[in-house]
């Protein structure tokens, strides 16, 4: 019956149009129907349609009630608070096709309030992903498909449908303007006059404690100011954060705000389906250039009278209420019930969106016959398939560099990166001139103007580093471009948060971290990192590339782009650098790409090892150039060393030989992994001083004179 009434819809909607090829065999489609008609089936249809999704609505929260109740842990509140938008997105708005998840046109739909994962979770199922029943039972369970919060597929498990990591509040909403500044270039880069292929809309879903956490502001203003019309941003508005009531630690107006930094904004009742329809329908036909955030005001954890409306539903608390509150939402008393009404309104639903894929995908056949090298960058970009390493490295010639900071040698070499790599982007938090990562002839990004344009290859992120860092997960996240994003290193710390999610979710982004430690000089301890390195170091996955000289930095850039499961921070320096052209560029690039190598080998029996990176390379190849039983070992990777094999790290670090120095002019503690307890580190345990950088770098010891008087020959 549902799918006799959508035909009619659509013969309806044709009919009214004029369009004959529906008309019966009495005479014109205009004569189809009468007003009357017509209005009496626009109605009945509405009214199936607002029917249905308010049954998948109170089912999903009976999905997200049941297995939060199984696993006696997980949030209740959102899904029960927000069902009636899932319902409006999966059930009628988006844009999506469960038999191909990653579509690259797609409606993205993100979860920025992660702890509500099962709100997700009931909808992937409901709209026909591959995520079976019995993984939805299995929610907060060893290797389930469905974790505590959202997690962007990996190597250790995929959800389809999920489009990125959340949990740290706020950098779901952030990573948004990510993926709608992501569309926006795509767009910009590869529609045509004659075939458009990307147009499609970000939706994220958040609470009060996404838009408390600054970064949100940060990417708010950023969307705002490029524009980013693609953009809809939909905050369920309940009053509650998990201490307390809402009202006990705000009391700004939040819609307020976001219209004074240039977004639509529209507030409406989150549980009434015709308002949350119309106002998701009204975002995405805006084209003025404004992002929109849609006021939900809902009510939490509605559907268990005992904690709705309060902080108790910021939690599991409502699990002891679950049996007894099915009734009072129509559901019955079978767990994870599903009615086969709802299981044929989403194949409907499926069906429409088929309907909009395959035309899609015309379009796409055509464009790429069209425009067979933009289909190549495209589907290359997805793919990530780059040129190897070794393709690279043919295609940038020796440098034979003279004396220079690494952070001057790679504004030549980004920009070799790009011309090998046409979908790799660079941006920066207000340091392209100071960070040297600008890539020539590029384009700069944005909403237009003197020289913006979305096709831009360079963002501006403004002095927000936290967004910046979250912006770049969303470009990684969407999936078409390889961003790399540059600040001073001492600011690392700003983005943290999200390099540590980058490499949870194995994007392959890349930072780029100038004035490297304190040799930075004259601004003093502020802006001299000297725990940095060592800080970015401990966290997982990330791999963190301290080069020596022009050709590590090479070798450097290409490992950033060759790693394709996983975020890299490029640490250059502020200051000039002798370069170790005694050595060959080729030893020194495929050294970098393993991490640690033999700079400098022993012309007697091995005796002393001395270890270094970065700057003070420089010092220790000054300092043993003439000693015959010292071996130089520059380590500018410990993570891409420590992958090696066992044969490879023997040949570099033997350990017949326990005699080991370390200098590096950062905290000295992660050196011990490698020259043991008995071994030496030449190090900076303190923070710095004001002076001019030779200065402060000798009062530190980070001269040849200090490290050879350590070794002793």
């Amino acid at each position: 019956e549902r799918m006799k009434l959508f035909s009619a819809f659509v013969a309806l909607c044709a009919a009214s149009s004029g369009v004959t090829g529906f008309a019966g065999v009495g005479g014109p489609a205009t004569r189809a129907f009468s007003q009357a008609s017509r209005s009496a089936l626009f109605s009945s249809t509405a009214t199936d349609m607002k029917s249905s999704l308010a049954t998948a609505a109170n089912e999903a929260r009976g999905l997200a009630m049941d297995s939060i109740a199984a696993a006696a842990s997980g949030h209740m509140g959102l899904p029960l608070g927000a069902a009636e938008v899932g319902a409006v997105l999966y059930g009628d708005q988006m844009q999506y096709n469960p038999a191909d998840p990653t579509w690259i046109n797609r409606d993205r739909f993100i979860l920025s309030a992660g702890h509500g994962s099962m709100f997700a979770y009931s909808w992937l199922n409901l709209a026909g992903f591959d995520l079976p029943m019995d993984e939805v039972k299995n929610f907060r369970q060893h290797h389930s498909m469905t974790p505590g919060h959202p997690e962007f597929p990996n190597s250790e498990h995929n959800t389809p449908g999920i489009e990125c990591t959340t949990g740290p509040l706020g950098q779901g909403v952030a990573n948004a303007a990510g993926f709608a500044a992501s569309e926006k270039m795509a767009a910009a880069r590869f529609n045509t006059a004659d075939h458009k292929i990307f147009d499609h809309h970000v939706f994220a879903l958040c609470g009060d404690g996404c838009l408390q956490e600054g970064v949100s502001h940060e990417a708010a203003c950023f969307a705002a100011h490029e524009k980013l019309d693609n953009l809809i941003i939909l905050y369920d508005s309940n009053d509650v954060t998990l201490d307390k009531m809402a009202d006990y630690t705000q009391s700004e107006d939040v819609g307020a705000r976001y219209e004074a930094i240039g977004w639509d904004v529209l507030t409406i009742d989150g549980h009434d389906i015709d308002a949350v329809t119309k106002a998701v329908a009204d975002a995405k036909a805006s084209k003025n250039g404004k992002p929109t955030l849609i006021i939900c005001r809902t009510v939490i954890g509605k559907g268990i009278p005992e904690i709705e409306g309060t902080n108790a539903a910021h939690g599991e608390a409502g699990v002891k209420y679950v049996d007894g509150s099915k009734s009072g939402i129509g559901l019955p008393d079978e767990k994870w019930f599903v009615s086969q009404g709802t299981r044929d309104f989403f194949k409907d639903v499926q069906a429409k969106n088929k309907a909009t894929y395959d035309e899609w995908q015309g379009t796409y056949k055509a464009w790429k016959a069209a425009n067979p090298d933009l289909a190549t960058q495209l589907e290359n970009g997805v793919a990530k398939n780059f040129p190897s390493a070794d393709e690279m490295f043919k295609k940038i010639p020796d440098l034979k560099a003279g004396t220079e900071a690494t952070r001057v040698s790679g504004a030549n070499i980004i920009n070799n990166i790009a011309e090998m790599i046409p979908t790799y982007i660079s941006g920066s938090a207000d340091l392209h001139g100071s960070c040297r990562n600008y890539i020539n002839d590029g384009g700069n990004f944005g909403a237009g103007g003197a020289d913006k344009t979305y096709a831009g290859r360079n963002l501006y992120y403004g002095i927000r580093e936290h967004a910046m860092g979250s912006i770049m997960n969303g470009f990684g996240y969407h999936g078409i471009f390889t961003p790399s994003g540059s600040t001073f290193l001492v600011f690392a710390d700003y983005l943290r948060a999200t390099i540590r999610v980058a490499a949870l979710a194995e994007l392959p982004v890349s930072y780029v971290f100038t004035h490297d430690s304190i040799g930075v000089g004259e601004d003093g301890p502020t802006h001299q990192p000297v725990e940095t390195v060592s800080g970015l170091r401990v966290i997982p996955n990330l791999d963190v590339i301290r080069p020596a000289d022009a050709e590590e930095t090479v070798g450097a850039y290409v490992a950033s782009v060759d790693r394709k499961d996983g975020p890299t921070a490029l640490i250059f320096s502020r200051q000039n650098l002798d370069q170790n052209n005694g050595v060959d560029y080729m030893v020194r690039r495929e050294g970098t790409m393993k991490g640690a190598y033999v700079l400098k080998k022993e012309s007697a029996a091995l005796d002393t090892i001395v270890i270094a990176s970065g700057s003070e390379v420089q010092h220790a190849m000054k300092a043993f150039a003439d000693s015959p039983s010292v071996r130089v070992v520059s380590m500018p990777c410990m993570e891409r060393f420590d992958r090696q094999s066992a044969d490879y790290k023997e040949s570099v670090l033997p350990a017949s030989c326990t005699n080991r120095i370390a200098m590096e002019a950062g905290v000295s503690a992660p050196w011990y992994k490698y020259v043991g307890l008995e071994g030496k580190v030449v190090g900076v345990d303190k923070f710095g001083m004001s002076a001019p950088g030779d200065i402060v770098m000798k009062e530190y010891g980070m001269t040849a004179e200090n490290i050879k008087s350590v070794v002793g020959k």
